[in-house]
């Protein structure tokens, strides 16, 4: 009878173990900015998605309060190709298209992975389209011009419901053969 304590103690040992899952899980943090809010302002629920390509797998998050989020993929972002961007948050926000995605790369401590340039927005105001096509300097934030030789803008009666002609090619016609 010495033998039966010992075979509940493998046993419950045994069932322990069976139920842990070895899975990898490889965690990501990072943080989003706000261009042009106030230090302390609640940067929360600011939605973020982590996508990895090469295995077709996604995970989104939340930010804290600070800005800060953190994230947990099943696949290796160094060899999967990775990528962070802002998806929104309650209130509709604003962004320049290079701060909108970011790589995910290696951190240095060398135990978690991070985003390699930052995610960051606007809150309270939102630039004209052409300065957030362009770049933040709004000395390459220029609207494109055309010029008056190629426009050709005659009027056209609302009723026929046809596109202004400027949108035409312009043909001349010379004459029937």
């Amino acid at each position: 009878m010495a033998p039966f304590p010992w075979m509940i103690t493998a046993l419950l040992l045994l069932l322990a173990f069976a139920s842990i899952q070895s899975s990898t899980c490889h965690v990501v943090k990072g943080s989003v900015s706000c261009l042009d809010c106030a230090n302390h302002d609640d940067l929360s629920e600011v939605n973020v998605l982590v996508k990895c390509y090469k295995v077709n797998q996604f995970a989104t998050t939340t930010t804290d309060k600070d800005g800060s989020f953190e994230v947990e993929l099943t696949a290796d972002p160094s060899s999967a190709n990775c990528e962070a961007q802002l998806l929104g948050a309650p209130v509709q926000l604003c962004s320049y298209k290079k701060t909108l995605v970011s790589k995910i790369v290696k951190s240095p401590d060398l135990k978690s992975y991070t985003i390699s340039t930052p995610l960051a927005f606007f809150f309270t105001t939102c630039p004209s389209k052409t300065k957030l096509a362009s770049s933040p300097s709004p000395s390459e934030a220029s609207t494109p011009t055309e010029s008056p030789n190629t426009i050709v803008d005659l009027p056209i009666p609302v009723e026929w419901g046809l596109p202004p002609t400027r949108y035409y090619i312009p043909i001349i016609p010379i004459g029937i053969p």
